[in-house]
């Protein structure tokens, strides 16, 4: 909640940092942003609605939409270098495959990004070189953002880069030592993904576990592209990086649970649940817990934010969420058919420090949640039944 003197500070921080990235001259001549958005026929109008839905998904008030506007016509100030490790590269196309490209696709066309294997010309020793010339250029300006898990250990050769044949690992640790900020994108690169599910015979890690600078993770498989967006603005604006939770991730995106937005929600109250797919309660719209939604686990804004041009997401199409922006979720939520009270939560494995005994704090509450949504799931059915 902002209240007047916080609101009022955090403004005049915005601002403050804005008119110092306005005197920066853009790092590649050609069109503003104004010009580019008119070229894909996208109205002012239409780009300050979407500055204002941006305000309102970072949890920013009103009066801070000018300023995301404005953070937006200023993001070819700071230069963004973007590495692939063991993916599949779905967080890209998040951004990237649009059948009608979204202001925030076309955003990240207009900023300055110095490197990304997958639409950059360059391949082989250009390529390498690009990349060494970029974090040497930028040198303590520039923002990482890093896509996949990252093989260790004795299978840290797994995964190689380049025409020198670096390891995916070795890349990380040599963009991180001079990035202005980090970001893991996507679950694989957050928590290690599909790469480290058991028995992860390549020893996948996070993007977090493979340097030792602080990283805002992003998760989801693949996150949404206003999420990633979103975190780019909020750094554009303050300068910092946005408050997260114990596994790192921004307050405003992963601050709720699924469950508690979900437009089937009131079908989990009243007891109404699918309870097989094709029913006559799928049909109706009922709730998809008994068939394996972890929504009531998860913690992200999909409910909200939906894919596909904002027009859908999973459990509007009648399937669970299958948990993909939580912790180790491969192992964790599977199967994904299935309610997680049918089978042993476990907790994220190498959990350390404060968020260590974070983990063993939610996980404590996750248990207790879990046997209560499962007993109410039940005695809900029975009442329904009766009545």
């Amino acid at each position: 909640m902002f209240f007047g003197d916080k609101e009022s500070r955090l403004l005049a921080q915005a601002k403050e940092r804005l008119k110092s990235l306005q005197a920066q001259k853009p790092l590649h001549e050609g069109s503003s942003i104004k010009e580019m958005l008119q070229r894909n026929g996208i109205s002012r109008r239409d780009f300050l609605k979407w500055a204002s839905t941006m305000t309102a998904a970072m949890a920013l008030p009103a009066s801070f939409a000018p300023l995301t506007a404005k953070a937006a016509e200023v993001a070819d100030r700071l230069p963004l270098i973007w590495l692939h490790m063991a993916e599949c590269t779905g967080c890209s196309e998040s951004l990237l495959r649009s059948d009608g490209p979204s202001i925030d696709s076309l955003i990240f066309d207009y900023v300055s990004l110095e490197y990304h294997e997958t639409i950059m010309a360059a391949s082989g020793w250009q390529a390498e070189q690009n990349l060494e010339s970029a974090i040497e250029r930028h040198k303590g300006n520039y923002i990482l953002l890093v896509e996949g898990g990252i093989p260790s250990g004795a299978t840290e050769n797994c995964l190689t880069i380049g025409a020198l044949g670096h390891t995916g690992a070795h890349s990380c640790k040599v963009a991180a030592a001079n990035a202005k900020a980090i970001f893991a994108i996507g679950s694989c690169s957050s928590f290690g993904g599909i790469q480290a599910a058991a028995p992860n015979p390549t020893q996948a890690r996070p993007l977090h576990k493979t340097i030792s600078q602080p990283v805002i993770n992003v998760p989801g498989c693949p996150p949404s592209e206003k999420n990633i967006v979103g975190t780019l603005l909020h750094f554009i604006l303050f300068g910092t990086l946005p408050p997260t939770d114990a596994y790192r991730r921004p307050l405003w995106a992963y601050g709720q649970r699924i469950h508690d937005l979900c437009e089937r929600r009131g079908r989990f109250d009243a007891g109404e649940f699918v309870q097989r797919f094709g029913d006559e309660g799928a049909e109706a719209g009922y709730c998809l817990y008994k068939v394996g939604c972890k929504g009531p686990y998860t913690f992200n804004n999909c409910s909200k934010l939906r894919f596909n041009s904002h027009t859908s997401w999973p459990i509007q199409a009648g399937h669970g969420c299958i948990g993909c922006s939580e912790p180790n979720f491969w192992d964790n939520m599977g199967p994904f058919e299935e309610p997680v009270a049918n089978h042993r939560f476990r907790p994220p494995l190498g959990a350390t420090g404060m968020d260590n005994m974070a983990d063993k704090v939610g996980i404590t509450v996750l248990s207790a949640a879990v046997i209560g949504i499962a007993a109410h799931a039940v005695l809900s059915t029975i009442i329904k039944d009766k009545h």
